[in-house]
């Protein structure tokens, strides 16, 4: 078997709601499931707008601390403009927007914790 993409990434939180509004009205994500057809869990999956993968934003993982997730890259193509607006609505930075050898760089923290580094190359 030869993988061909990249379908879903879990991203552990604590509040599903919280963490949707964040990554929907702060990262400009798209819902495209949120249902509790399976008892118990409730799957919230949230897409970048033409993207091919997406995130759950899963609570269930019992070896999936909240906030433990570091290092996931997200794309931008116009990440000066995009952390001027994500700074104006109160998002934490790790790492203010940086010059790398590879491209442009910033590190963002969602409400629980989990580092995002957005990258334009």
């Amino acid at each position: 078997m030869a993988v061909s993409d990249v379908k879903v990434v879990s991203i552990p939180v604590s509040d599903q709601e919280r963490a949707k509004q964040f990554y929907v009205e702060k990262l400009g994500f798209e819902v495209t499931r949120d249902d509790d057809s399976v008892p118990g869990i409730r799957w919230v999956q949230v897409t970048p707008r033409g993207g091919s993968a997406s995130l759950t934003l899963v609570t269930w993982f019992d070896t999936m601390a909240p906030g433990s997730l570091q290092g996931l890259v997200l794309g931008s193509d116009n990440l000066e403009t995009d952390c001027e607006r994500l700074e104006a609505a109160g998002v934490e930075f790790d790492r203010p927007l940086q010059e790398q050898p590879w491209g442009t760089e910033a590190v963002i923290r969602d409400p629980d914790g989990n580092s995002l580094v957005l990258q334009q190359v």
